[in-house]
Order: C-alpha cells, then sequence, then structure tokens
C-alpha cells in the first residue's frame, strides 16, 4: 500500500498526521527524561539514605558484632544499587534522550523538505490549470466576436443601402475574427494536452514520489519509536545482574552473621575481670548487743583490734576519745541500708561524678574495670608499634637512599636527609617512651587482675567493721544511740554505718592536741573492690573487701583519700574501691 497512489488526494491530512507523529516523538522524549529524574531523585533518596544510617566514628565498636557488620554491608549494597539506578538515568539519557532529540530536528527538516516540494507541485499544476482556463476564456470569447463579426457581415451584406466598402469591411472583420477564434482554438488545444500531460505527471509521478518519501518518513520515524521502546527496556536489563549481585550481597551479608559469636563479643566488651562475691555470712545480732551492752568487752575487742593495727605500724597508743573535737554526730543509717547499697549499686561511681566535673577520662584508662582497662591499653600499645614500624620504615627508605646520594653525588645532596633523618629519630624516641608508658601500665593491670580460684566469701559486715573501724562512739553514747525516740531499746546495735564521729569529752591526752586539729571528717565509706599495694608515699594499703572511711572525695585527679584508723590514712585510686558518700556529704 502506497500513500502516492491511496492517499493523492489527501495532502492536507498527512500533513497534519506527520506533524502529530514528531510532537509524539517529542512527548516520548519528555516522558523519557521525566522517567530519568524519577531515578536520579530515588538515587539520591537512596544514596542519603544508606548516609544517614551508616556508623559515626563514636560507633566504630559496632563493627565487632556480625549483625551490626551485616547492616553496614547492607547500607553499602544499597549504596552500589542507588549508582545503578544512576546508570539507568545516565544510559537514558544517552541513548534515547539525546538520539531522539537529534533525530526529532532531523525529522522536522526531512519533512519540510517533502512537504515544500508537494506544496510547490500542487502550486505548479494549480497554476497550470489557470492558464487553461484562461486559454479556454480567450477561445470561448474570440468565437463569440467571430459569431458576431459574421452576423454583422451578413446583415450589411443583405442591406441594399450599404455601400460596397461598408460591406467589404465588415467581411475583412469577420474573417479576422475567424482567424483569432482559429488561433485561439489551436492554443486552447494545445495547452490542454499539455496540462493534462502535466497533471498526469503531477497525479502519478510527482506526487506518488512525494508521498512515498514522506511515507518511508514515517514508518522510519515508527521504527525508530519501536528501538527507542526496546532501548528503554534493555537500559533497565542491563543493570539486573548488577542489582542482583546487590542483593546477593545483602544476602550474604545476612547469612554471616553469627549469634553466638556476638554473645561471646558481649562478654569481651564488657568483662570487667571481677571475681563475683561470695556467699553472705550469718550476723549474729544477739553477740553484737552483748558485746555492745558490756562496756568491758566493747572496749578490750576495741583496744585489741587497735593494737593488732598498730602492731603493722607505729607502736603509738591513742585513746579512743579525743578532746577538742567539737564536729556534731553524724546521722547515722541502719547498716542494712548501707549493704543494699552495696549490694545494688552500680561500680565506678567516681566515674559519674568525675563526668559532672566535667573531668575527662585519664590517660591510663583508670577509670574501666580491669579487663577492659587491659584492652585498652594493649590497644594503645600496638597503635605506637605500628608507628614506631612506619617511622623505622621511613627512616631506612631515607638511610638508603642516603647511601645512594653518596655513591652518586649527582643524584642528591646526601645532606639534605639528615634533618629528616634526626626528626624521625625524634620520633620514633617519644613514641617508644610513650610505649614504654602504657606498658608499664599494663604491666601493673596483669600483675593485679585476680587469679582464678575459689570463690571468695563475703564476710559478715558486722565483722569487717568491729576488726577495721576504730571505735565512734564511747559506751554511754552506744546505749543512747541504740534507743529509739520514745526510750525503747533497738535490737540492733551494730546496724549502724561505721562512720568515723569524734564524740564530745573532756578526756584526752595534751599530746593529742596537735594531731585532732589536723584530722578531717569523714563524708562516708568506701569498699576496696580489689588489693592495692600501696608502695608509694601518701598512698594506702588495701585488701579486696575492706571497708574504709572517706575524708576526701576525688577531685579529677583519680585519687581519693580514706582513712582505716586515727593511725593510718592516706590515698588510693579512685576505680579501686566503691564510693558511699553520706546523704549530708552530697547535700553540702
Amino acid at each position: 500500500m502506497s500513500w502516492g497512489t491511496e492517499l493523492w488526494d489527501q495532502f492536507d491530512n498527512l500533513e497534519k498526521h506527520t506533524q502529530w507523529g514528531i510532537d509524539f516523538v517529542e512527548k516520548y522524549t519528555k516522558f523519557v527524561k521525566e522517567r530519568t529524574e524519577i531515578e536520579l531523585n530515588y538515587a539520591r533518596q537512596i544514596r542519603n539514605l544508606s548516609k544517614k544510617y551508616q556508623p559515626k566514628k563514636k560507633e566504630e565498636d559496632e563493627n565487632k558484632y556480625t549483625w551490626c557488620r551485616a547492616f553496614h554491608s547492607t547500607l553499602n549494597e544499597l549504596n552500589d544499587y542507588a549508582g545503578q539506578h544512576e546508570v539507568i538515568a545516565e544510559n537514558m539519557t544517552s541513548q534515547i534522550i539525546t538520539e531522539l532529540t537529534r533525530y526529532a530536528q532531523e525529522l522536522k527538516t526531512e519533512r519540510k523538505s517533502h512537504f515544500h516540494d508537494g506544496r510547490k507541485a500542487q502550486q505548479q499544476i494549480e497554476a497550470s490549470w489557470k492558464q487553461l482556463e484562461s486559454c479556454k476564456r480567450k477561445f470561448e470569447r474570440d468565437c463569440k466576436e467571430a459569431d458576431r463579426a459574421q452576423q454583422y457581415f451578413e446583415k450589411l451584406d443583405a442591406d441594399i443601402n450599404v455601400t460596397k466598402a461598408d460591406v467589404e469591411k465588415a467581411r475583412q472583420q469577420a474573417q479576422m475574427r475567424h482567424q483569432m477564434a482559429s488561433d485561439s482554438k489551436n492554443e486552447y488545444s494545445s495547452y490542454l494536452q499539455k496540462f493534462n500531460q502535466e497533471q498526469n505527471e503531477h497525479y502519478y509521478t510527482i506526487i506518488p514520489n512525494t508521498f512515498q518519501k514522506i511515507q518511508a518518513m514515517e514508518e522510519k520515524r515508527i521504527e525508530r519509536m519501536g528501538e527507542s521502546l526496546k532501548t528503554f527496556a534493555e537500559v533497565d536489563r542491563q543493570i539486573l545482574p548488577i542489582i542482583g549481585k546487590c542483593l546477593d550481597g545483602i544476602t550474604q551479608a545476612a547469612e554471616s552473621i553469627e549469634p553466638k559469636n556476638d554473645s561471646s563479643q558481649v562478654i569481651e566488651s564488657y568483662k570487667s575481670g571481677f571475681e563475683p562475691p561470695g556467699d553472705v555470712e550469718f550476723e549474729d545480732y544477739g553477740q553484737a548487743m552483748k558485746r555492745t551492752v558490756s562496756e568491758t568487752s566493747l572496749t578490750n575487742s576495741r583496744s585489741d583490734n587497735k593494737a593488732d593495727r598498730s602492731g603493722k605500724g607505729k607502736s603509738k597508743t591513742l585513746w579512743p576519745f579525743n578532746k577538742k573535737s567539737k564536729t556534731p554526730k553524724q546521722s547515722k543509717e541502719p547498716l542494712s541500708h548501707r549493704f543494699n547499697d552495696l549490694m545494688t549499686s552500680k561500680p565506678k561511681m567516681h566515674c559519674l561524678r568525675s563526668f559532672r566535673r566535667g573531668g575527662s577520662n585519664p590517660e591510663d584508662f583508670s577509670h574501666l574495670p580491669p579487663e577492659q582497662r587491659r584492652k585498652k591499653l594493649q590497644a594503645k600499645i600496638d597503635d605506637f608499634n605500628k608507628d614506631i614500624q612506619k617511622e623505622m620504615d621511613q627512616r631506612d627508605a631515607l638511610t638508603k637512599m642516603k647511601e645512594v646520594y653518596i655513591k652518586n653525588p649527582q643524584m642528591g645532596d646526601p645532606n639534605s636527609v639528615d634533618p629528616r633523618l634526626a626528626e624521625i629519630a625524634q620520633n620514633i624516641e617519644k613514641l617508644q617512651v610513650e610505649a614504654q608508658k602504657f606498658e608499664g601500665w599494663l604491666a601493673e593491670v596483669e600483675g593485679r587482675m585476680p587469679v582464678k580460684s575459689d570463690p571468695p566469701r563475703r564476710t559478715s559486715v558486722l565483722y569487717e567493721t568491729q576488726n577495721s573501724t576504730p571505735p565512734t562512739t564511747n559506751n554511754n553514747n552506744c546505749a543512747q544511740d541504740r534507743e529509739s525516740p520514745d526510750g525503747s531499746y533497738t535490737e540492733e546495735p551494730s546496724s549502724e554505718v561505721p562512720s568515723k564521729v569524734q564524740p564530745e569529752t573532756a578526756e584526752s591526752g595534751d599530746e593529742f592536741d596537735d594531731a585532732d586539729e589536723e584530722m578531717l571528717p569523714t563524708i562516708g565509706t568506701c569498699k576496696a573492690l580489689y588489693p592495692f599495694d600501696g608502695v608509694n608515699e601518701g598512698t594506702i594499703s588495701v585488701t579486696e573487701g575492706e571497708l574504709l572511711y572517706v575524708i576526701e572525695e576525688d577531685k579529677g585527679d583519680g585519687w581519693t583519700r580514706v582513712r582505716r584508723n586515727e593511725e593510718e590514712e592516706g590515698y588510693v585510686p579512685t576505680s579501686y574501691v566503691e564510693v558511699f558518700l553520706d546523704s549530708n556529704a552530697k547535700d553540702s
């Protein structure tokens, strides 16, 4: 089927149809362009989502868990997945939008040329038709003039009154009109033949050829549309294997999750290295009451305890009461309450207090439990060793370069390397000093790590109180303290917190006046979490589980000042004890 033979008279409709086809190409191009914008926006949103949930620097410890690593791998695969959608947009832009835009311009130019030729041919045939009509009208007009001239001649020839000259003149005029009519007839006949030939050529050659070109152009446009639609699908299909790999990566990441390994990582992350507390022994409050009631037994037990303490250090005997202490009695809490605090309180409360004071973590990680501190110190040592190795590698390389310069002076000045070698040597020395410092801390931690043995038995708090603290009041005050406000007698005389109270008394030796002036009041108690050997001046040795008095809180330097009795006091690492401040000390 050919447009030239079937649509020879549909020039205007074909012009509208081909214009609509070009508009459709531009419409499809706009559709693909909007699709690429959607792909780019989708890729951008996916990338932003992946970036939003990427781990921050403070969350780098999450990488030790398999489920966290699986999620991070999913985010990375999702980022690659977004990149494939950007590839879709890029390929559609280059393979469809750009090509169709250029093709639409070519199509407009070609269509304009074809319809220009068709319109020109149509104008020519219309001009020939007009000329044929003009010849026809002239022939008709000449024929009428010839008939009128013939009739006029015949009229004059029949009239006897007309002269012969007039008749001859009319005859000649009639002959001339007949000749003109004959010439017009010949001209009309000739032009009619020419017009028919042109018309035949127009409708059977020129127009069919022009319409055939337009038809080929239209079919090519339709074919190009099909190719573009196929490319539209192929662009998506090309990235499907890569998207499949991204999804496979997510699946592999999910399959790599190991719950058992993550559980063991929790142990490694939070293991403190402390031994669990032992069994709680029975506290015989009846015996404590009897000892409290008997002044002799209380005095003897306290003096015996003090004698045992003093035998280790000074031989100086101190009175249990002093003269110039005007410190009011501190409020006492039942020992059961303090014991509950000891069992339920979180370890390392001093860290929270340091944080409230605005202090930062110490360099030796003393704020951490022993096991975690050991890991941190070991990690720092490994980092220093890596840095030292890098510096040594650079030193070796520069040394070789200097040797080359010495052998071949034209390659460079050997002395130019010396400043850098000196700088590297200084860096290595600094790093080695830092590494030795951390190795010393690590050795200290490893030497104090508790050895796995039988679980220690928790000794009675009452027993510890009686054997590790000096008497706080005289016998009369003990009896008064055990009385309730209504005068009744309490059954828990030793359930009160052993706080350092200096009672008012008038009996005391003069030799203690100066010492009593310098003694600080207690602000709470503390329990040693593990042993500490106070070998340095100003420190005090403690054993694991020992209860002591706190006389000065940690001020941010990592040390807490404690007191065992009137003779023994000093500093212990804050991380080695668990502090319980009295309520009035906290309020102040």
